[in-house]
């Protein structure tokens, strides 16, 4: 590997610790993009290319993720933990929530409580299930 490339993916990598640090927070490309030292459309191309997901689909996962958790282990309102987690708007959380996990965030809660298994293997889990379900579909 290049220095070169080295570097870049140095600062790739800082900017996705930056996106899981900030993620409830405002975060746009331009701002993450910042964090690299890289123009934003140079930024997002090589976060795809390096990660296999847009910067803003990275966010997005990242937030229904946490979303999930606030789901299982607190009696939260979806409304309270959408916005807790980053997201603008409830219709936005749903849609993607949805998107991503399959189901809406109610019908999560319902089918799913606190977790016994460490969150670090729960988060593997669901990390192959949704590479599979993307090469299936």
């Amino acid at each position: 590997m290049s220095r070169k490339v080295e570097e870049l993916n140095r600062r790739l990598l800082r900017a996705r610790d930056a996106i899981d640090r900030a993620y409830a927070e405002p975060l746009d490309v331009p701002a993450i993009a910042a964090v690299a030292h890289i123009s934003p459309a140079h930024f997002s191309r090589c976060f795809r290319d390096v990660f296999g997901e847009t910067p803003h689909r990275y966010l997005q996962r990242r937030r229904v993720e946490r979303s999930m958790f606030l789901l299982r282990e607190t009696d939260r309102s979806v409304t309270d933990i959408c916005y807790a987690v980053g997201f603008s708007s409830l219709g936005s959380f749903s849609r993607t929530f949805r998107e991503i996990v399959g189901e809406p965030p109610s019908a999560y809660r319902a089918g799913n409580g606190p977790v016994v298994v460490p969150g670090c293997v729960q988060m593997a889990q669901f990390r192959i299930s949704e590479q599979v379900a993307g090469r299936l579909t």
